[in-house]
This record gives C-alpha cells, sequence and structure tokens, in this order.
C-alpha cells in the first residue's frame, strides 16, 4: 500500500517539475510546494504553496527538486542544509546536473543527517504529463524500496541504478547523449535523402521498419518534424548543457569520445544560433540549413 500519509515537498516546478508534481497530487499524497518564480501559478490543483525553500524542508517528509543546473541544485541543497528544526528527512534530486553536484549535494546534506537520492529523470515534458518518463535512482536501496510507490506515481520506469550518487546522472547523461545523437544524426540523414529530392515521409517509412530505426525517426521526425510543429516540448538549450556535461565527464574518465565530440560541437552550434527556449527539434532546420557547407569545391 503507498503511504500517502507521507508529507511530500517539491521544489521547482518548471517544464518537468510541474508535471511531475501534478501527477504526485493525483496518486493521492499530500503536496507541498515551493518555486521562486510564482509557487500559486505553477502548482497543481490540490497541492499547498509555501512561500520559501525553509517552509518546504519544515513541513514536509521527503522533498523532491526538480531544477535547471547543477549550480542552483547545490545553491538549493545548500539552503536546504541551513535550515534548523527540519522535518524533512530525505531530497530526492530529479535534475540532471552532472556526478560532481550529486556528490558534493549528498556530503552536505549528510552533515545535517539529511538523506539523498539521486533521480534524473527521462522521457521529455510530453512523458512527464502521461508519468510515462523513466527515473534513474542511485542511493540507499531501502530508501528507493521504501519509496517505489511515490516514484510510480509519476514515473511508469523507476530503476536502482546504483548504491552511490552520481550514479544515476551517470545514466541519465548517456542516455540523453543517446537521445541527442539520434537526433542530429537523423537530422543529418533525412537532410541528405530531401536534399537528393526524396520526399520526408518516405524516408521515415522506410527507415522506420529497417535497422536505421530509432526514437529521434519513429517519434520526433514523425510527430514534431515532418508536421512542422517542431513543439516536443524540451529546450534545445537543456539537451545541449546535457551533451556537454556528458562530454565533460567522458573526458575525464579518459573513455573514447570521438563519436561524443562531434555530437557536442553540433549540438553548441545549433544552440548558439537558436532564441532561448527553442524546442530541440529545430536542430533539423539547424543542420539542413548548413547544407552544402562541408561540399568540397
Amino acid at each position: 500500500m503507498a503511504n500517502t500519509d507521507r508529507v511530500i515537498g517539491f521544489i521547482g516546478l518548471g517544464q518537468m517539475g510541474g508535471p511531475m508534481a501534478t501527477n504526485i497530487v493525483k496518486g493521492g499524497y499530500k503536496l507541498i510546494c515551493y518555486d521562486q518564480a510564482g509557487t500559486a501559478a505553477l502548482m497543481p490543483e490540490g497541492a499547498t504553496a509555501c512561500g520559501s525553500v525553509a517552509e518546504v524542508v519544515k513541513g514536509a517528509d521527503t522533498i523532491f527538486m526538480s531544477l535547471p543546473n547543477g549550480a542552483i541544485m547545490e545553491s538549493v541543497a545548500t539552503e536546504i542544509a541551513n535550515v534548523d528544526s527540519a522535518r524533512a528527512s530525505l531530497i530526492v534530486d530529479l535534475s540532471t546536473v552532472g556526478p560532481d553536484a550529486a556528490r558534493s549535494a549528498a556530503k552536505r546534506l549528510a552533515l545535517k543527517q539529511i538523506g539523498f537520492g539521486d533521480a534524473p529523470v527521462s522521457g521529455g515534458r510530453a512523458g512527464a504529463i502521461k508519468a510515462s518518463i523513466s527515473l534513474m535512482f542511485s542511493g540507499d536501496k531501502a530508501i528507493y524500496d521504501d519509496h517505489l510507490d511515490v516514484f510510480k506515481s509519476f514515473a511508469a520506469n523507476p530503476f536502482h541504478v546504483g548504491d552511490e550518487p552520481g550514479h544515476g546522472q551517470t545514466v541519465k547523461m548517456l542516455n540523453n547523449f543517446l537521445s541527442a545523437t539520434n537526433m542530429a544524426a537523423t537530422s543529418e540523414a533525412v537532410a541528405f535523402g530531401v536534399g537528393q529530392g526524396l520526399d520526408m515521409k518516405l524516408i521515415l517509412d522506410v527507415v522506420n521498419v529497417s535497422s536505421g530505426a530509432n526514437s529521434a525517426s519513429l517519434d520526433k521526425f514523425v510527430n514534431r518534424v515532418l508536421p512542422e510543429t517542431y513543439d516536443a516540448g524540451f529546450f534545445a538549450e537543456l539537451l545541449n548543457k546535457d551533451v556537454q556535461l556528458y562530454i565533460t565527464n567522458v573526458r575525464a574518465a579518459g573513455t573514447p569520445s570521438d563519436v561524443g565530440e562531434a555530437v557536442a560541437t553540433v549540438w553548441q552550434a545549433g544552440v548558439d544560433s537558436f532564441e532561448p527556449k527553442t524546442d530541440f527539434t529545430n536542430i533539423y532546420k539547424f543542420i539542413r540549413d548548413r547544407r552544402g557547407k562541408n561540399k568540397k569545391a
């Protein structure tokens, strides 16, 4: 049975946090929320607004965080650690922040006897709305088991991937690198085909029942690029942040990075050309419009 008497806190109600918080409420949990951009306007119906991080820490048993980057996450973790008379005994970070930030936050919170779960998610805003996302939890297995019901309220595919903070981030980074690679490579391949006079739908029809099928060709191109809506619901700068985190950590680890270097270069160039909050599927137009730049004279 789900422990719906547990009070859940949620900090960060943005593109991903808002839908996840909504599904926690739908799961029957008591939820208190805070977002510095305006809690009342962003929180789900049925939740209770808090006026500060400290108020969440003093009112919740477990706190979920969904924040834009490692620096912000670590800042909030420090703020949590500095709260006196905290009720919260566990922080679960759903953000993509990199292993170093996860480890740093875990150590800081441990000094105040507050547990930490490194638990990034994948599946985009559409998946967060449908509660079909994946969750990659690293930390104490007993904590994972104790919170599995609440995880399942917003994530259809929860996994315990390791005992140490940072393991969740590692799996998330390599997953998002593969997603970004699929999107960039499919964009380049489709641009080549269209440039040769082929119909995009025909290309996708063939590829998607052949060995070249991938998450970009099966989903993003069919549902977002082909109809020219470009509305997958995830910002290009956020995916690029994940790709750059991946390549930075691969370089530090000394594992092969040839493909990663090329993908990271393409995504950085694309994001540098985009307006803020541009949907990541627009990378197709960026790659398509570079057509001919690599053509030999």
